[in-house]
């Protein structure tokens, strides 16, 4: 099978920072699906991935961790799907990705992807979907109010894949004011697109220009990217015990600053149920599953901003070298292999 993949860390610029392959079809086990694969979108993770691999000499790694596709197998366990299925996942970080015609994924984190979305537009969805909806959901637990507070959230880095899709999920399944960061012209349009009520400048301290909203303090902050750089203002805006959630790798946070305020902070990982084969990895096929039915409904739409055409080594340069410039908005999409 075609295949794009990485075995050492090296540049975007170079050529073999990533490689087109040809290898073995792969092995699928009894809870997977075998899936050809049609679409896929990039994320941060993808260069965070490739950047960090150690060297190993014929030894690739695959990435992608967003798909849609269609079933060509069952493994023995798999109940709910049959050869011909359109799927999309996001799939396991431990488990070679979706930049391949084919991929073993396991059932319990895919669902049936919907049927309103073209490929591309679908394949936008799983990674950054499930990272906002556990964020909001089951880290925050935005449903529970906290005392005094205004029930409002902050997100910051509002213009990316995670925070487009938070907005939406946050606008379609709750009551919450939105309040997005953005510092272009540009993406402070598409923040407003998704849904925000409120747009401020992450460039420019945030708790001031939460002031002059003339809100309560919010009840909650979602930090995208750069938390390091910005706890003390989310420390300073965030109505005492107020819940704080972060996605980000920062090297180090003074976590001593949110005792005064008894604010609780929450790390988002969305691969944390696959990776550790947790008891409840069925609920991220539950999750799915709520997502494609909101787009269905023409309730939540792709993040989808820009296509690089083909799946190949070429292409997906391009796109983790936009990725890594830090101007990318939305979510960037890829689908078919050459013949």
């Amino acid at each position: 099978m075609k295949a794009v993949g990485f075995n050492q860390p090296l540049p975007i610029s170079h050529p073999e920072s990533l490689v087109d392959l040809e290898l073995p079809d792969p092995d699928y086990g009894e809870h997977d699906l075998l899936v050809e694969v049609q679409a896929i979108a990039v994320n941060p993770v993808d260069t965070k991935m490739r950047r960090s691999a150690a060297s190993a000499k014929g030894i690739w790694r695959i990435p992608g961790w967003d798909a849609v596709g269609r079933v060509r197998a069952v493994g023995t366990s798999v109940n709910g799907f049959q050869p011909g299925d359109r799927v999309f996942y996001a799939g396991a970080i431990d488990r070679p990705g979706a930049c391949a015609q084919l991929q073993a994924v396991d059932a319990r984190i895919a669902a049936h992807a919907p049927a309103a979305l073209d490929d591309e537009a679908a394949a936008a969805l799983p990674l950054t979907a499930l990272t906002a909806w556990e964020t909001l959901f089951d880290r925050l637990d935005v449903g529970k109010p906290v005392a005094g507070a205004a029930p409002a959230i902050v997100v910051i880095g509002a213009a990316g894949g995670v925070g487009s899709i938070t907005l939406q999920l946050a606008r379609a399944l709750t009551e919450l004011t939105l309040i997005a960061t953005a510092s272009r012209p540009e993406t402070t349009q598409w923040v407003r697109q998704c849904g925000a009520h409120h747009v401020i400048d992450h460039g420019k301290p945030l708790s001031a220009q939460i002031e002059a909203l003339g809100l309560d303090a919010p009840a909650f902050v979602f930090s995208t990217t750069h938390t390091d750089d910005y706890l003390a203002d989310i420390v300073t805006l965030i109505s005492p015990q107020g819940r704080i959630a972060l996605i980000d790798d920062p090297k180090s946070l003074d976590i001593a600053l949110l005792k005064r305020k008894s604010l609780s902070l929450h790390w988002e990982f969305m691969f944390t149920r696959s990776l550790m084969a947790t008891s409840d990895m069925q609920r991220q096929q539950d999750i799915l599953c709520k997502v494609a039915e909101l787009a269905n409904q023409g309730k939540l739409g792709s993040t989808r901003t820009r296509s690089f055409g083909l799946i190949n080594a070429a292409n997906l340069r391009k796109a983790h070298e936009l990725i890594e410039s830090g101007r990318s908005i939305g979510k960037l999409t890829l689908s078919g292999f050459a013949a």
